[in-house]
């Protein structure tokens, strides 16, 4: 019976002993840490405010949904397979998949109608989903193949959409030049005056 006294002292005494390491003291390191000055933004989700408010997140693409499609003033970003019973990650569909073939045709055809251009002049990356569902960034003729629309639905002038796309281009496309889209956006609502 002592030795069986002596075990369980032993054993809660390191039951609290590790609670205290792993359970607080770890976790208010890792915080303390992730908010050394120049680590903040990162360990908070990059979070993107404007007036104050945050708008999103610079590592994370959503794409933004119109009000009213028909007047869709929005750069969108690459299609995604996240939804509510795959929260991030690929289909993991391949080339040959009957199912995938047949969404990346009906995506190219929605994007064709809403950009008023023709099917072959869709880019790759505007019909096939990232292998994270969720790249922050497009490629340069996707926003290109976008402009006249956001242009138009805007009020601003072909020109300076276009520069807002040049302004917002980076090497974000892993050694390809890409367009980050929600600063993109960010930046038309602000020269729109914030309308939309």
């Amino acid at each position: 019976m002592n030795t069986l006294v002596k075990q369980t002292w032993a054993g809660l005494r390191v039951l609290v002993v590790l609670t205290v390491l792993l359970g607080i003291l770890y976790p208010l390191a890792v915080w303390a840490i992730a908010h050394v000055p120049g680590l903040a933004g990162h360990a908070e989700g990059s979070v993107v405010t404007q007036n104050g408010q945050a708008a999103g997140s610079s590592l994370i693409g959503v794409d933004p949904v119109p009000a009213d499609p028909a007047r869709d003033p929005w750069f969108h970003t690459r299609p995604s397979v996240v939804g509510p019973e795959l929260p991030s990650g690929a289909s993991n569909k391949g080339p040959d998949n009957e199912d995938l073939v047949k969404t990346i045709q009906d995506r190219r055809a929605l994007i064709a109608e809403r950009e008023s251009v023709s099917p072959d002049q869709v880019p790759p990356d505007a019909v096939t989903a990232s292998g994270s569902g969720l790249d922050p960034a497009i490629s340069v003729a996707y926003a290109d193949l976008q402009a006249a629309r956001v242009a138009r639905n805007t009020g601003l002038p072909l020109d300076r959409v276009k520069q807002l796309i040049a302004q917002n281009t980076s090497g974000a496309g892993i050694g390809v030049p890409g367009v980050t889209v929600l600063p993109l956006n960010l930046a038309v609502r602000a020269a729109a005056g914030g309308a939309h």
